[in-house]
């Protein structure tokens, strides 16, 4: 075992992580900013990991409540130990249990708000360890792109937000999927490590039963030099 508590600066949450397993990287924080969540709305997280998202969400919003999904088991415990350790247990709750059998888990129309920050790479590109923390985490070994946006969809109430950063290689996917979901992209930021390099990332907002009308945004670039973030970042930071 490998655990650390790290403070999250501004809103002085602590959470606990285990380098060994998997520690949240920049694209949680840049998700956490990316989605929008309201006074009174119910907020899920499907793969909290050890639960950054609800984490930094609910410091930077006012929505109600928080569900975290998590299948890994000691990424669960961590998860639910960081939630008491901060006393939100009132706002978190942490769920350990597997995307695929969410009927099961919950009921339909439940959320406002879906975020998620999936595995990125199918079997064919990544590690397939199936007792491996960091090779759940980052491939579809336990859940693919398919499970995640169905999973969304069921439990999203009409107009419900979708958020989700992945790989920009898996745009055409992930658009497809969320049309076949009934789910509209209305929203879409791509991520640049350079201003003169391919986008890495790319971050979604999709709304449940809407009309077509999608917003592309000003990209948002990572680093001005190597190890220097742009003013961009360094906001979304601060914020967090």
């Amino acid at each position: 075992m490998a655990e650390r508590v790290d403070t999250l600066k501004n809103s002085g949450y602590k959470i606990i992580q285990d380098k060994e397993k998997f520690c949240f990287g920049i694209d949680a924080m840049l998700l956490a900013n990316f989605a929008q969540a309201h006074s009174k709305e119910e907020v899920f997280d499907l793969g909290t990991g050890t639960g950054i998202i609800p984490l930094l969400m609910c410091h930077s919003t006012r929505a109600l409540h928080f569900t975290a999904l998590e299948v890994q088991s000691e990424s669960a415990r961590m998860a639910q130990r960081s939630v008491e350790l901060n006393n939100l247990q009132e706002r978190i709750s942490i769920v350990n249990g597997d995307i695929r059998n969410i009927e099961k888990l919950f009921s339909n129309r439940m959320a406002n708000v879906v975020v998620t920050n999936p595995p990125y790479m199918t079997v064919l590109q990544g590690k397939t360890s199936p007792n491996d923390a960091k090779s759940i985490a980052r491939t579809e070994i336990l859940c693919n792109l398919q499970d995640v946006i169905k999973g969304a969809s069921y439990l999203l109430k009409p107009c419900g937000r979708f958020y989700m950063i992945h790989r920009p290689n898996r745009l055409a996917e992930i658009i497809s999927l969320c049309k076949e979901y009934k789910m509209e992209p209305k929203r879409m930021q791509l991520i640049y490590p350079y201003y003169d390099k391919p986008a890495t990332m790319v971050m979604i907002e999709a709304r449940k039963d809407a009309n077509p009308d999608l917003i592309v945004q000003e990209p948002l670039i990572v680093y001005k030099e190597p190890g220097v973030y742009t003013d961009q970042v360094t906001a979304i930071y601060q914020n967090n």
